[in-house]
């Protein structure tokens, strides 16, 4: 079965160019996790909103039968970690998440294969 997941982050535009330039070149390793822990068909939108923010929207597809426990190894994972690092900075959390949660969830309205 698969669980489709949409999660929307704000992006500080000071650090617009260097969220880019990390993504234009994901490492291989961090690709392979993404894989390991039953995620395809990733991807990340980028938008400035009317408020005049910019706004970072995933999309991805999870066929494990396990999510809490693939994400958990994929949080352990050292090149994930370090490249996270570099990730972190340039996000910023909603001011609604539910408390733990970095991206925030949204509700799927509509699918169609």
């Amino acid at each position: 079965m698969v669980r489709r997941y949409g999660m929307v982050i704000g992006l500080n535009e000071d650090k617009l160019a260097e969220y880019k330039k990390l993504h234009a070149a994901v490492w291989p390793g961090v690709l392979k996790m993404i894989a390991d822990c039953n995620i395809r068909n990733y991807s990340i939108y980028l938008r400035r909103m009317p408020d005049g923010k910019f706004y970072l929207f995933s999309y991805f597809e999870y066929t494990g039968s396990d999510f809490v426990a693939d994400m958990a190894q994929m949080a352990a994972d050292p090149t994930t970690q370090k490249w996270w690092k570099l990730c972190i900075p340039c996000q910023s959390p909603l001011q609604d998440c539910v408390e733990g949660e970095w991206w925030a969830n949204m509700e799927e309205v509509f699918h169609c294969d």
